[in-house]
């Protein structure tokens, strides 16, 4: 079914010309307390950083050790999500502080920094859902649309997507290699050679940070700073994966073909945004410890707007969807998560048409 079903181009060129109000009217509001809001998230960020790490150092005592962990999992979940994420997504640019700027912002993950900006910032949200455009749709290693042809590998489906989500650092970080691109010819190996010695540099410094560098300060207690920081990069590993799948794949989340993206006006390109992805319910700390990404299609419609105004739009874009008659996908975190793994288990097998949506 293709999502230019679902509005005339005149009712397209009305829903974005609705949408762009909204964005320019947030955008002239900007002011004090949203640059408030990044640096306070900034400091709460690097104060858990330090406290987590600081009890990690008496992680003999149980209770300091599980302290610690807890706080360095929240501390990287933050940076990663609502600072890291958000910061290089322009989000903050328009407050000129050169040292929260998406061209200066090095973030506490594996990916450099404008490896990601490619993959992420330009292909996925120019392209979002689109099969064979979008690399988001699957990882290159996921079957998770029905328009991509089943392979006798994708039965091993189930594992490979449990060791993207323990190890997602690492699977954005190779992200924008492309390594069937190159496989196919349209890319050399040449390009895909020096991403890699930039990604090898990038997970060079991350590991000597938090597995030899932190482990050492604490002398006889290594292992248990070390196993800390192990645990807290495999707990944001797993919650930014929840996240970041929940926001694209749950039941009622359309994919695309690249021919239906053809000359799309900017009335389509917001549909196509609202229709390829999904919220997820839930309360003030549920949002900011996801980056404000359960807002994933506010986040989508207006990706440089900062991420604390999400909130605060969505009831808008709501009303504006039933105005239209469009729908809004947001349910629980049990039924996104439910939903996306559901998706990539059918998946696996050949076939699976039904999982597409379909017109009332």
């Amino acid at each position: 079914m293709s999502h230019t079903h679902y509005l005339t181009d005149a009712q397209a060129d009305a829903f974005g010309r609705e949408l762009d109000a909204i964005r320019d009217e947030i955008k002239a509001s900007l002011g004090e307390s949203d640059a408030a809001y990044i640096r306070r998230m900034i400091r709460i960020q690097r104060g858990l950083d330090i406290g987590g790490r600081a009890l990690l150092f008496a992680g003999v005592l149980p209770p300091a050790w599980l302290a610690g962990t807890a706080m360095l999992s929240i501390a990287k979940i933050l940076e990663n999500m609502e600072v890291g994420h958000n910061v290089m997504h322009a989000q903050w640019d328009w407050m000129k502080d050169p040292k929260i700027h998406s061209t200066t912002w090095e973030w506490d993950t594996a990916c450099p920094s404008d490896q990601w900006k490619h993959s992420h910032n330009y292909m996925h949200h120019t392209y979002t859902n689109v099969v064979g455009m979008d690399r988001d749709v699957g990882y290159g290693i996921l079957r998770m649309s029905p328009q991509q042809p089943w392979r006798p590998w994708n039965l091993g489906q189930p594992v490979y997507n449990a060791l993207l989500a323990g190890l997602f650092q690492y699977g954005v970080a190779l992200h924008d290699v492309e390594f069937e691109r190159v496989l196919d010819g349209k890319k050399t190996w040449r390009d895909a050679w020096a991403r890699l010695k930039a990604i090898g540099r990038k997970t060079g410094r991350q590991t000597l940070k938090d597995y030899v560098l932190f482990p050492l300060l604490a002398g006889p207690f290594f292992l248990y700073v070390f196993s800390g920081n192990l645990v807290a990069n495999f707990v944001r590993n797993l919650w930014a994966y929840t996240i970041i799948f929940c926001g694209h794949f749950p039941s009622g989340s359309h994919t695309f073909s690249a021919a239906s993206v053809e000359n799309e006006s900017r009335g389509r390109w917001y549909l196509r945004q609202l229709l390829g992805s999904c919220n997820i319910k839930g309360g003030k700390v549920f949002h900011i410890l996801s980056g404000n990404l359960s807002h994933q299609i506010e986040h989508h419609l207006f990706p440089d707007l900062p991420s604390n105004r999400y909130a605060e739009i969505a009831p808008r874009v709501q009303a504006l969807c039933e105005q239209y008659g469009l729908p809004y996908n947001t349910g629980s975190l049990a039924r996104q998560f439910g939903t996306t793994t559901w998706r990539v288990l059918r998946l696996s097998l050949p076939g699976g048409h039904s999982l597409e949506p379909r017109l009332a």
